[in-house]
């Protein structure tokens, strides 16, 4: 088994709104190179080969309102994963406030061959538990968390801050996805980000109560896991790597990579982590 990056930003960046693209832009001095990964999947695979990584988790979602991606995000993935869906893994998403039909967007963007659902509270706005009746009994996203469950669907939630103009951090604390958790013992869950910085108490807390949720730890520089997450050790059956590049802050994957490798965990939790876990929430499409 390979290494799989797990939260990895092929966007259709040409969709995003100029606030939105000033702030991922402004931390890499080559982002020409990423725009051309975006137009052209081979390169991005060749790249991916120069990093050790064999398997990127592709992470879009729909936030018209924050970033300016559309539904057209789904469409974008799901067309770039084609030219290798062994190593190339589609996320996508549905807005809990814009589609109509849940059940029914999901099932069809598994048919496209996304084999994920990213949601955003902060830059969709809403709140991970407002599905609850004492919450506003969001029709919409208690649909799209049983549709997620039944198909199968690991969600994988934005959890900590965001820098991006516009977003709403008070949506972004994992406490609020305990609710989800609870109510969906066989949904997948991951918390991407661990609720880095204030809430990665609250995150290692839910990886150590539901076995059904994993802690992703993209966006914290990889030599500090230990200070942001002293339990990571312990908890290593259940987490997973991520680099979040091209995200602010992660300019190089292998990089990112290398810096991990130093992070002081052992050989053990470190396979776990990077390559073990991914194999359980984003399994093969052919088992070896």
């Amino acid at each position: 088994m390979g290494v799989t990056d797990c939260h990895v930003h092929i966007n259709p960046f040409d969709e995003m709104l100029p606030a939105a693209r000033k702030t991922i832009s402004a931390h890499h001095r080559d982002f020409a190179q990423v725009e051309r990964f975006l137009e052209d999947p081979r390169l991005f695979l060749a790249y991916m080969d120069r990093c050790g990584v064999e398997r990127s988790v592709l992470v879009n979602y729909v936030s018209p309102e924050v970033v300016g991606y559309s539904e057209k995000a789904n469409d974008f993935v799901a067309r770039y994963v084609r030219t290798d869906p062994e190593r190339l893994i589609a996320v996508g998403s549905v807005h809990p406030r814009r589609h109509p039909d849940p059940l029914r967007a999901l099932w069809e963007l598994k048919q496209q061959g996304i084999r994920g659902i990213k949601l955003h509270p902060p830059h969709q706005l809403f709140a991970p538990n407002e599905h609850l009746a004492e919450r506003g009994a969001n029709e919409r996203l208690a649909a799209l968390y049983r549709g997620c469950q039944e198909l199968k669907l690991p969600i994988i939630f934005h959890t900590g801050t965001s820098i991006f103009p516009g977003a709403r951090n008070r949506f972004a604390e994992p406490m609020l996805i305990e609710d989800v958790a609870v109510d969906h013992p066989d949904l997948t869950i991951v918390l991407a980000h661990g609720g880095r910085p204030f809430w990665t108490e609250q995150a290692m807390f839910l990886c150590r109560r539901f076995s059904n949720v994993y802690l992703e730890v993209s966006g914290v520089p990889p030599e500090k896991l230990l200070t942001y997450f002293p339990d990571l050790e312990r908890l290593s059956e259940r987490v997973l790597f991520g680099s979040d590049w091209p995200g602010p802050g992660v300019k190089d994957v292998l990089d990112n990579l290398s810096r991990f490798e130093k992070s002081g965990l052992s050989d053990e939790a470190r396979e776990r982590i990077l390559r073990k876990n991914p194999e359980t929430v984003f399994p093969r499409i052919h088992p070896a």
